[in-house]
């Protein structure tokens, strides 16, 4: 696929419950499913098949280790190739990669979310635009808790435990540096409607 008629490629990282996933999601209404294929790095959680199930519940998920970032990386190019590619589908409950895929079809635009989407320098190269969603950390925290304990079955204790054991040492060591890489900054997510106008007026000189 030549350059000019490759897909127009948006990475959008942030720490947990930042907004990034309404962003990406708020980009999807406003361009339709038709033109915009949304990728979500959580897709690309490493399988966890031979390990016990606590030792699953237990592990670090906003590491970078987590990732299969060769799998990540051989997919989405693919996808900028003009090939469908299965993507992976993660089973929050049981702390794996289940067994389906989903079928993504290419599309002029390509929005890659994830907690690390700005970490890996090779999946950066594959970027045409890098977007940072940057909320206060105690406005992630309590994002989590409600979504935690509502859509994952989460008690808050485990929840903290987590937070504080993983997710905040991992978000001050590799998260929060890949700022740097970002083009784009976006304070408190995908409600900053000005923010939102800017990337649509990006992609839209991007592809006509």
């Amino acid at each position: 696929m030549t350059r000019v008629n490759r897909p127009f490629v948006i990475g959008v990282a942030g720490g947990t419950c930042s907004g990034k996933t309404t962003v990406a999601e708020r980009l999807v209404d406003l361009v339709g499913t038709d033109r915009l294929a949304l990728i979500r790095q959580d897709a690309y959680y490493i399988d966890r098949t031979h390990q016990a199930f606590d030792d699953r519940a237990r592990a670090n998920y906003d590491h970078p280790d987590a990732f299969d970032w060769e799998l990540m990386n051989q997919q989405l190019a693919a996808l900028l190739a003009g090939e469908t590619i299965p993507l992976p589908v993660y089973d929050y409950a049981d702390h794996n990669r289940s067994k389906d895929v989903v079928m993504v079809a290419p599309a002029p635009i390509v929005v890659f979310e994830g907690i690390l989407a700005l970490y890996d320098a090779s999946l950066r190269e594959l970027f045409d635009l890098s977007v940072f969603v940057d909320t206060d950390p105690d406005v992630r925290l309590i994002r989590r808790l409600k979504r935690d304990v509502r859509d994952r079955g989460r008690t808050p204790d485990s929840i903290m435990n987590q937070y504080m054991t993983t997710v905040r040492p991992s978000h001050i060591q590799f998260i929060e540096p890949s700022k740097r890489y970002a083009d784009v900054i976006i304070p408190e997510g995908g409600h900053n409607d000005r923010a939102l106008d800017v990337l649509l007026a990006r992609i839209s000189s991007a592809i006509g």
